[in-house]
């Protein structure tokens, strides 16, 4: 532990023996403080940085104070507001066999460590951990802060030159360099103390990544540098080697890869994925193995359908003793040897079943054991389940080389199991789409469920919501399906008005809880609409490379259909809405049908020919990527093909709109571009269309107020009200609000926002 004193030079690091009452050993002592104590696995080396930099003004004198050592801290600290000027140094201590008699700590990392470049520094924003294999000790560097310099004094005052120079070679664009300015000022970059060697090693920089690897010394080592420039390009591809950490020499193994490399526990291997299959790579002479090109089943998401490299079903990870690595198809989890010898469908019945079965990732109680390298094949698995038609989902127990055993399975949705530290039991959730998640407790077996918690007992004073899923074909001949909300009084008799709320797909949100919550992302919650009178459908939208307004329009329009055909629909009543990319397909089906009686749409893309060379300001990315490779889905480029981007573009046909329209468009919105929404709304406004567009000021692509969040959530409840139900129009849309009038008119919500006792 460390002891923080009134008087510094009492500061230090001590050690002491909890099994007796043994007076406490002084490891070292100093002024400066001292921390981030961290064992190595066995807990016989234990290592911390100490700063003795002065602080730069004076200070309140702090109570003494006393940390405790962590196994490792491999994880990154917070970047700090402003470059610290602090010097850490690392020191070492090796913990006595008898408990008794100890040496004192040695310094093993500081400025005149051989190896440290000149201009740089050890510091402490990368953590501090040992290897596995205890050799090496895991800490970053990064180049010494400039220190700042006073302003000239001057007899006359100058006028400073502000000025960004978007030059056509600059790796990032300039609004990116300046979004990323602060973590380039404080970046650190990944090294390694060869604690047998005694020397540092620099391994990573600005252009490459690299961590030392748990065993040996060939490291898988990755560079973007000659694609950043690449900016539209999703994902970015990278160049790996396998690298020496020693001898630095580099053995180029994969060019212009989009997926990630994942090495095995033991340093031997590493795992990737290339279009469609999985495969491996020997450490360290660099051959490479496909290990699921001759499967009749396929690793690809099949419901990937944006015009980039397809994504994978999900990867497991190593075995501990690294001879397997653990993959997942749409259904099953396949154990596959890395030399390409075995691959078997482990879970087996996946498919059959129609269940898609994963790792449950069982969190335990946080302690200082060795940290977990490598999956566990000797013990039970607990598995994750879900039914991919009626979303159904549960737990297996998988023994090794055996079939897995249900269970419990249901109507829905299971959270994050927690095993208790001294007992076969587990804590986790339970919740579906209108039930709150309470706690749940059971043993392993699952035979007794017990529930814990109840944490929303209000919900029976009020009329809540019922959901069930509904089937349906879109035109295209896909099927797909859709969450429909009911009133917990619902009526079959009776017809009732319906809002559709849009995105993409939806229905695996099923077992989902919604709250019934004002929305800060501009959106209706489904829970409060069902309870007053209203039906909500959220339906599943699959999507065409080159065509995302006309796909939207053949998922949606069926699945409203599909609901229509219960007879329960006033089908001169139904509203939209949706927020971001839902609000750019609402703009666009409003110009192609005039089913809807209102829509409500967020942050639209309204000209995807103006906006294809935006600024997404919030990360300073331009928006090409988007509309060729990602959401937007045209999967060319303005020049290849410019009639897609005018086709898509809602703004192009605002003559046909016959559906009232309310808009929310805040101008510091930071992810679409606002002139997008005012180009729609002076379209429409210019052809007398009945269009209301709210922006609330400085207010980003969602709203971050709360005031402004049930300001929008009401506006938007009366328009539907007003549309739907025939409600008069309030004052503000049958009105407008002049600009000298507009605080004037927010009196109306004042006893609504006022919190009562």
């Amino acid at each position: 532990y460390t002891v923080g004193s009134r008087k510094s030079e009492n500061n230090g690091v001590y050690y002491a023996d909890v099994r007796d009452s043994s007076k406490p050993l002084l490891i070292t002592k100093g002024t400066g403080r001292f921390y981030r104590l961290t064992w190595d696995d066995a807990q016989t080396r234990l290592v911390f940085f100490f700063d003795d930099t002065p602080p730069e003004a004076p200070s309140t004198p702090s109570a003494p104070t006393s940390s405790f050592p962590r196994r490792r801290t491999a994880e990154a600290t917070p970047t700090p507001p402003s470059v610290s000027r602090a010097k850490p140094r690392v020191y070492l201590w090796q913990r006595p066999e008898d408990g008794k008699s100890a040496k004192t700590a040695v310094q093993v990392l500081g400025p005149d460590t051989p190896g440290i470049k000149p201009g740089w520094q050890i510091v402490d924003r990368g953590g501090l951990d040992f290897s596995a294999d205890g050799l090496k000790l895991n800490v970053s560097a990064a180049p010494e802060p400039e220190k700042p310099t006073p302003p000239k004094k001057s007899s006359s005052p100058t006028e400073k030159i502000e000025l960004d120079l978007w030059h056509w070679k600059d790796e990032m664009i300039q609004p990116m360099q300046k979004i990323r300015a602060g973590v380039s000022r404080n970046r650190s970059y990944p090294g390694v103390y060869l604690l047998d060697e005694k020397r540092f090693v620099h391994l990573a920089d600005e252009d490459r990544a690299l961590r030392a690897p748990d065993h040996g010394d060939w490291a898988v080592g990755s560079s973007d540098k000659k694609y950043r420039f690449q900016t539209w390009e999703s994902p970015t591809p990278s160049d790996y080697a396998l690298i020496n950490i020693r001898t630095g020499e580099a053995k180029p193994i994969l060019t212009a890869a989009r997926s990630s490399l994942a090495a095995s526990p033991n340093g031997k291997y590493a795992a990737g994925f290339e279009g469609k299959n999985w495969f491996c790579i020997s450490i360290p002479d660099g051959k490479k193995t496909m290990l699921t090109a001759k499967l009749k089943t396929s690793f690809v998401n099949e419901d990937f359908d944006m015009p980039m490299t397809a994504s994978s079903h999900s990867q497991l990870g190593w075995s501990k003793d690294s001879k397997h690595l653990f993959v997942c198809d749409k259904h099953d989890i396949w154990k596959l040897a890395p030399d390409g010898s075995e691959a078997v469908n482990i879970t087996g019945i996946g498919a059959k079943s129609n269940l898609r079965f994963r790792l449950a990732r069982v969190e335990k109680d946080a302690d200082d054991g060795v940290p977990e390298r490598g999956l566990d094949t000797a013990s039970p698995w607990l598995l994750t389940a879900e039914n991919l038609t009626t979303h159904d989902s549960g737990f297996y127990r998988m023994l090794p080389g055996q079939t897995p055993k249900l269970l419990i399975m249901g109507a829905r949705g299971y959270g994050t199991p927690f095993k208790a530290k001294k007992a076969d039991t587990l804590v986790f959730t339970i919740s579906t789409f209108t039930d709150f998640p309470d706690y749940y407790v059971t043993t392993n077996d699952f035979k007794e469920v017990t529930r814990i918690t109840d944490a929303n007992p209000h919900r029976k004073n009020y009329n809540w919501a019922r959901a069930e899923l509904i089937d349906y074909t879109s035109s295209d001949g896909i099927k797909l399906q859709g969450i429909l909300v009911k009133p917990e009084n619902f009526d079959p008799a009776k017809k009732y008005p319906m809002v559709v709320y849009i995105y993409e797909r939806l229905s695996g949100n099923f077992n989902r809880y919604h709250a019934p919550v004002v929305n800060r992302g501009q959106t209706i919650s489904p829970i409060w609409y069902a309870s007053n009178g209203y039906l909500v459908l959220m339906p599943d939208i699959a999507y065409k490379v080159g065509a995302p307004g006309p796909s939207a329009i053949n998922c949606v329009l069926p699945a409203i259909q599909a609901v229509c055909n219960r007879g329960c629909v006033n089908e001169n009543a139904i509203g939209i809405n949706g927020q971001s990319w839902g609000g750019y397909q609402i703009a666009y089906m409003i110009t192609q049908t005039n089913r809807f009686k209102a829509a409500v749409a967020g942050a639209v893309v309204s000209d995807m020919v103006s906006a294809y060379n935006g600024i997404r300001w919030g990360s300073g990315m331009a928006r090409q990527f988007q509309y060729e490779r990602t959401q937007s889905r045209i999967g060319q480029t303005l020049w290849q093909a410019p009639m897609k981007y005018i086709e898509n573009s809602p703004v192009f046909m605002a003559d046909r709109v016959r559906t009232p329209l309310l808009m929310i468009h805040n101008d510091a919105d930071d992810a679409v571009p606002w002139y997008q929404g005012i180009e729609y709304y002076l379209s429409l406004r210019r052809l007398g269309k009945e269009v209301y567009m709210l922006n609330y000021n400085n207010e980003p692509h969602n709203l971050a107020k709360s005031i402004n969040a049930r300001d929008f959530a009401l506006r938007m409840h009366q328009f539907f009200e007003h549309h739907l139900k025939g409600v008069p129009m309030p004052p503000w849309m049958a009105d407008g609000v002049p600009y000298l009038e507009r605080d004037e008119e927010k009196e109306q919500w004042k006893k609504l926002f006022t919190p009562t006792k």
